[in-house]
């Protein structure tokens, strides 16, 4: 569950779609739901959930901007 680091020193996970991220997110939260796992797993899976919940709010974040950016474009036509 680390990130894979990728070419430019980036990873993997800021290269993710909204989409991507959230299902993902979506696949550790029924983990985490079932049980089963050691408290080690499940701390890395937690940490995991962490770190998309974070993607997918900095693509919503990105998409409040866009939105208010294009209003006020129109508004002050």
């Amino acid at each position: 569950m680390s990130e894979q680091k990728t070419r430019g020193g980036d990873t993997a996970d800021e290269r993710l779609t909204y989409e991507q991220a959230r299902a993902e997110l979506a696949t550790v939260v029924e983990r985490l739901e079932a049980g089963g796992t050691s408290l080690e797993e499940s701390l890395a899976l937690w940490e995991r959930g962490e770190r998309l919940a974070d993607i997918c709010q900095r693509w919503l974040d990105g998409a409040r901007d866009r939105l208010d950016a294009a209003r006020q474009a129109r508004e002050s036509a």
